[in-house]
């Protein structure tokens, strides 16, 4: 690396660039989990469900390879190295899908949206990013720490599915891996619809691949510099909160993978709404839907803590290592969404 190029510069590079693809996608691959949910129970489609599910498999694959090559040490991820709570799964699960359906977007989709002009999602970008902040470091910490603890893992076991079925049947754990990876990929590809969309298929493609490529770069610098800095890949919970703080007091801490990331969605989002020539500004018109937006957002927040993590946190980095918490937290976050568009679309919402 040259001389001015920290380690802390180049994994913000890797999460900008990576970020900088996940923006991409969701502007220009219609890329979004609300908008699956919805589409699937009111649209009649799941199209944009089955996006999700090829760009999961091609990120379990694609992390698994990785981990067979010995390009990435798993047990170093998050995910793998915290003893997994069910309960906190689904508690916090349901929390950010139901949020996520009050405020219109998940913390990727407001960023994401963001970059395209909207201004609505910005207060939900600033909401959410304090609300993670304010469970996870702040005045909620300790009700959380007391509820639901973060214990590392001492047991040789970590908790991620290919592991506990290497355990049982005593293959290796990056190959059962890399099997169930490609059996995502061929169920999500099985029905016509998506093989004759090969836009969709392509950025679902992209999405998984920029998952890869965080894991990827992160592992790299951890083992060849001397910082330690830790091996990550994409979320948008906590990094909402942490990019805040950056931006804030940047002179006083180091730029980081999150930083990169959260940027690197805004910045892909901006030239993909250009591309279509999508962008312009927009803004809150009703103040109950501002409201809406705000409650909505702070409750993500609140849930992306206790699940540890988002629609892209569980829903795809941890899914990537097949961690044990991913579907689990994935399922919590469709029936939160789901029982949050039921009440805003028929009638019935707490929030107006």
């Amino acid at each position: 690396m040259p001389g001015w190029m920290t380690e802390s510069h180049t994994v913000a590079l890797i999460g900008l660039l990576g970020g900088v693809m996940l923006g991409l996608a969701a502007r220009l691959g219609r890329f979004c989990t609300l908008g699956a949910i919805e589409d699937a129970l009111y649209g009649g489609s799941v199209l944009r469900l089955r996006m999700w599910a090829l760009a999961i498999g091609v990120a379990v694959t694609g992390t698994f390879v990785l981990i067979a090559t010995g390009l990435l040490q798993e047990r170093a991820s998050f995910y793998l190295s915290i003893r997994w709570m069910p309960l906190a799964s689904i508690i916090g699960g349901l929390m950010f899908g139901y949020g996520m359906a009050l405020a219109g977007n998940c913390g990727y989709g407001a960023i994401a949206r963001l970059g395209g002009g909207d201004l609505r999602s910005f207060v939900i970008v600033l909401v959410m990013g304090v609300s993670t902040y304010v469970t996870l470091a702040g005045p909620l910490a300790p009700l959380r720490n007391a509820l639901f603890e973060q214990v590392d893992v001492t047991s040789d076991l970590p908790p991620g599915l290919a592991h506990h079925v290497a355990a049982l049947t005593g293959w290796p754990p990056a190959a059962i891996g890399i099997v169930l990876g490609l059996a995502i990929c061929l169920a999500a590809l099985w029905p016509p619809a998506l093989r004759q969309d090969p836009k969709a298929m392509f950025w679902s493609v992209v999405v998984g691949l920029a998952i890869v490529s965080g894991w990827a770069g992160t592992q790299w610098v951890n083992t060849h510099g001397f910082d330690g800095l830790p091996v990550v890949s994409h979320s948008y919970s906590a990094p909402v909160g942490e990019t805040i703080l950056w931006t804030m007091t940047g002179s006083l801490r180091p730029v980081t993978f999150a930083v990169g990331s959260v940027v690197g969605v805004w910045l892909g989002a901006f030239i993909g709404s250009l591309i279509r020539g999508h962008f312009r500004w927009e803004a809150c018109e009703d103040p109950r839907e501002l409201r809406r937006q705000i409650i909505g957002a702070a409750v993500m927040g609140v849930g992306a803590v206790i699940a540890m993590g988002c629609t892209v946190g569980q829903g795809m980095s941890a899914f990537s290592v097949l961690a044990l918490s991913a579907p689990v937290t994935f399922l919590a976050i469709f029936a939160g969404a789901a029982l949050g568009l039921r009440q805003l679309i028929e009638g019935f919402s707490p929030a107006e």
